[in-house]
């Protein structure tokens, strides 16, 4: 660079959004000028990366994300367009800005259609540089962002709620009900029972613009749980050498889902208590934050349980439970374990490269009776397992797991009605769990339950064809 470090001074400073998540990297082989853009950036809010060559920008950029290169076009050795190129081999989402004096325009030109954001020509104003590295670190992060809706898209699409039966359209109907509130949604069940893909759904259904942004709270380390929801300061603790947002500051218009939230300390629960108070909390070391993030929380413990046990606050609870769901357990609706397995035998036969494969009756009659004490992940696991373990087209007994190819049929007089199900609801159960029993047949399961074949087409709302 031909420029003094004044040069790049003279002008006020510009107002621009806010880059403290921004990491620069400035490459340039005059010390000066390093020292002299690291100043000015820094004084935008930037966390500044130095570089006084290409080689030692490349490693830079293997040890650690790198939002925008500033470099210098004209360097000994390696050149600026040489890092750009190599740079976007390393790590394509960042995005290069080139400096270079006034005879080496086209050279900067022709980068740019190699991949480089922009260019700056020398002698280097402040509002122009600044200007420039921050458009392109907005457009670093449009980009993350337009990536991250498409996975969630597309894991929306292949993770949908699969199902009929009168427990999950329960459920389901709550969902639609509650969704379009402000209401935080608290979803009981045991694990595996698809708790996350309920919240997915009131988010999906909530016509809220933000991210869904989910926390499983127990695989947080309790040190630093607090940093994470809520994010922190820089020099707040040892360690934090940034600020750094937290997952509520990302949630911010959207919603935040919160696994396992029985798992949270007393200090988060209070905070946390805050935030559905007031709308508002501090980041570890900051000031007050306002947040309209919506929360849905999820548990597979007793919270009331917790309350009465002093390890939970009880005006939390209250704060969580205005719109309670729960996931039923798999045993609760085996009517859509058929529709399951034929779910799971698409997306895992796909996912493996396979014609898609059938299965035999009495490999789905084994799975529809077994218990699943893992409800649907279970299952899911039970079904990819014989997808990639078949040597036939048809999947067989052999190729479930031991523990449900060897179990046996539960007893029909083990059905269980949780308190306060209509009971047009358990008649159906009941009556199509007896025709589980008896493969179908109509008839004998009317003898059995000691009513006539035409007043199970009834019950079932299905016509008597022989009526």
């Amino acid at each position: 660079m031909t420029d003094s470090s004044s040069d790049v001074l003279t002008n006020s400073p510009i107002a621009l959004p806010s880059s403290s998540e921004v990491t620069l990297l400035v490459v340039d082989d005059e010390e000066a000028n390093r020292l002299s853009l690291e100043r000015i950036f820094i004084k935008e809010g930037m966390r500044v990366l130095l570089a006084n060559s290409a080689r030692e920008a490349l490693e830079q950029l293997r040890r650690c994300r790198v939002d925008v290169v500033l470099t210098d076009l004209m360097m000994p050795g390696t050149s600026g367009v040489e890092l750009l190129r190599a740079a976007k081999e390393l790590s394509p989402d960042t995005e290069v800005v080139l400096m270079t004096a006034f005879g080496t325009v086209e050279v900067a030109v022709q980068a740019m259609r190699d991949g480089a954001y922009d260019f700056v020509e020398k002698p280097l104003k402040r509002m122009s540089i600044v200007k420039s590295v921050r458009k392109a670190a907005e457009r670093r992060s449009l980009v993350a962002e337009n990536r991250s809706l498409r996975l969630e898209l597309r894991r929306l699409a292949d993770r949908d709620i699969v199902g009929q039966s009168a427990p999950l359209r329960r459920v389901l109907d709550i969902v639609a009900q509650a969704a379009p509130s402000t209401a935080t949604v608290l979803i009981l069940g045991e694990s595996g029972t698809g708790k996350e893909l309920i919240a997915r759904s009131v988010h999906a259904r909530s016509g809220r613009s933000g991210q869904f942004v989910a926390v499983n709270c127990a695989a947080i380390p309790e040190s630093i749980l607090e940093a994470e929801l809520f994010g922190h300061e820089k020099g707040a603790f040892t360690g934090a050498l940034a600020r750094r947002e937290g997952r509520f500051a990302r949630a911010t218009g959207g919603t935040l889902f919160l696994d396992e939230i029985g798992e949270l300390t007393p200090s988060v629960q209070v905070k946390l208590l805050r935030v559905l108070q007031e709308g508002e909390y501090e980041p570890v070391g900051g000031a007050t934050v306002k947040t309209d993030a919506r929360i849905v929380a999820a548990t597979n413990r007793g919270l009331k349980a917790e309350v009465d046990a002093g390890r939970f606050r009880e005006d939390l609870y209250y704060r969580l439970n205005v719109i309670a769901v729960t996931a039923p357990p798999l045993r609760s609706r085996r009517e859509d374990i058929p529709l399951l397995i034929d779910h799971f035998l698409t997306v895992y036969c796909e996912k493996n490269r396979r014609a898609r494969l059938s299965i035999a009756r009495d490999v789905q009659d084994r799975l529809i009776d077994y218990p699943w004490p893992g409800n649907v992940r279970e299952l899911e696991n039970a079904v990819e397992r014989a997808v990639v373990l078949s040597r036939s087209d048809v999947l067989s007994l052999e190729d479930l797991p031991d523990v449900i190819a060897q179990s046996s049929e539960p007893p029909a007089e083990a059905m269980t009605f949780p308190v306060g199900m209509p009971l047009d609801e358990v008649e159906q159960r009941l009556i199509r769990e007896t025709l589980r029993h008896t493969k179908g047949d109509k008839t004998l399961a009317a003898q059995l339950l000691g009513i006539s074949t035409r007043t199970i087409y009834r019950k079932l709302g299905e016509v008597d064809a022989s009526a």
